[in-house]
């Protein structure tokens, strides 16, 4: 089992331990003395300090000192006991005696004292950087962004905060149960997609909102999916706001690794609660923000049709009127297609306000329209529209999961084109017709460039992200020479199954 004897200890406390192991051998006369210390929620050692013999054999006979030849006294802090201070084999023979007790009782009281404030230390530390990635989740959350990538933020700033392999947010799915939206975990991951049903153990508790800790995935029944046999300690908190449950946050920390602590749940179920809270806040964000799109969507369709639509029809009776009493073939001729032609029109804009008026029955956007939506955006930045291209029925057989990732893929190939390669050029293509290198049918995105593409040592996380997506879809991410004179500028080739 991984150790953490000093989850961000004093700087100087392991000197302070040998100093006071040290100074113990020196005043009993002691050949040896070593110092257990139990990491937070351990009732076994999980470090050792020592001094008057090597690291080997003070971990070979650490439990051994006691009795007759040796001495034992527990280490204290708040009522806790965190270690042990073992004494053994006195030179001269002799046993321990009340006096060398009483010595070894005040420097055991000393190092509970080190070994306190250290503990005290790391629970502010961690406490600190709890609420630092509270306030990341919540900007991320509140910033108005893309909810798969504040979704992600949330994953990313579990996974870091708890110390495991991987963090994984859950939202409800369609058809029951919950579905995996985001994933950060340190190795490619399948987990992405993954839909755990209703009737699943685990489900059920965290949507009735009680967290779940699993000690070892690998030996519990309860196993969330397939994909998580492979990890050890789990833990599984409902994202919670009053009594209605939003989706699951789930922390995994990879096999051999100890569970998490009482504190450490402590924190994670305030920052649960957080997300949940956050999540809750841009819900009703994004409400309003709909609340005043259908409103001006309504104010502009009562325009259209008391002013455009009245005024349009005054003007066509009143050509209605010349043309009867015109004498000119001719004239006659024009106003009758005039008068068409406003018909035509009234037909269009009536139609118009009658779109606008559905608003609340809205279907999402389709692939192409948030491809448009991104290119459009990039265009200001740019100073002018990238040139675009789509294959192939994209709206029909891309997925969401898919197309979520495609439109975070492009979005982040577009920044690459205006923030660092000053491109003049670019241009995007979207084949739902592709094939990928294993065979299968998939979807490919091809953002090219012909800017100074990207310097040596330059910003490549981007890249890196990309290639993430992809994987984690089963696909993959390339770069390469772009479109300018010579392959100036860079070409990014994404793709993924449907």
């Amino acid at each position: 089992m991984a150790t953490d004897p000093f989850p961000a200890p004093l700087p100087e406390l392991r000197s302070t331990l040998e100093r006071i192991c040290g100074t113990a051998v020196e005043l009993t006369r002691a050949r040896y003395a070593l110092i257990e210390v139990r990491g937070e929620g351990h009732a076994t050692p999980t470090d050792i300090v020592f001094h008057g013999v090597d690291e080997a054999t003070a971990r070979r006979i650490g439990r051994r000192p006691g009795g007759h030849r040796g001495l034992r006294l527990p280490i204290r802090a708040h009522g806790e006991v965190l270690g042990e201070f073992c004494l053994a084999e006195k030179r001269d023979g002799r046993p321990f005696d009340d006096r060398d007790v009483d010595t070894v009782r005040v420097l055991a009281t000393e190092a509970g004292t080190a070994l306190g404030n250290a503990r005290l230390y790391a629970a502010a530390q961690r406490r600190e950087r709890w609420i630092d990635g509270s306030v990341a989740v919540t900007t991320a959350l509140l910033s108005g962004g893309d909810t798969h990538d504040a979704l992600q933020v949330v994953a990313e700033q579990a996974r870091g905060l708890s110390g495991s392999a991987a963090g994984v947010v859950l939202l409800p799915a369609d058809e029951g149960g919950l579905e995996i939206v985001a994933v950060a975990a340190d190795r490619p991951s399948t987990m992405l997609g993954e839909v755990v049903p209703p009737d699943s153990e685990i489900i059920t508790e965290l949507l009735r909102g009680q967290a779940v800790f699993v000690v070892d995935a690998a030996g519990d029944p309860r196993t969330l999916t397939a994909s998580t046999r492979g990890y050890g300690p789990i833990m599984l908190l409902p994202l919670r706001s009053d009594a209605r449950v939003l989706g699951a946050l789930v922390m995994l920390r990879a096999r051999g690794q100890r569970p998490f602590g009482e504190d450490e749940r402590a924190a994670a179920v305030q920052f649960a609660s957080q997300a949940a809270l956050a999540l809750v806040m841009a819900e009703a964000q994004h409400d309003r923000e709909r609340l005043a799109v259908f409103e001006d969507r309504d104010r502009i369709a009562r325009d259209l049709h008391d002013l455009v639509v009245q005024r349009l029809f005054t003007t066509g009776l009143m050509l209605e009127g010349a043309q009867r009493g015109s004498v000119v073939p001719e004239v006659r001729e024009g106003v009758g297609k005039a008068v068409e032609e406003l018909d035509v029109t009234l037909q269009e804009i009536r139609t118009a306000v009658f779109a606008l008026q559905q608003g609340s029955a809205e279907a999402p956007a389709g692939l192409c329209t948030r491809v448009l939506r991104e290119i459009g955006t990039a265009a200001v930045p740019l100073g002018f529209e990238p040139s675009h291209r789509f294959v192939g029925p994209v709206d029909t057989l891309v997925g969401d999961l898919t197309g979520t990732n495609l439109v975070a893929a492009l979005r982040e190939a577009l920044s690459n084109a205006f923030r660092h390669a000053r491109a003049s050029r670019v241009e995007v293509v979207v084949d739902a017709t592709a094939t990928l290198p294993d065979g299968r049918p998939g979807v490919r995105l091809t953002v090219a460039d012909d800017g100074s593409g990207i310097p040596d040592g330059g910003r490549r996380s981007g890249l890196r992200n990309l290639r993430r997506r992809a994987e984690a879809l089963g696909g993959d991410s390339t770069h390469g020479p772009g479109i300018g004179p010579d392959g100036a500028g860079t070409t990014v080739v994404w793709q993924a199954p449907y």
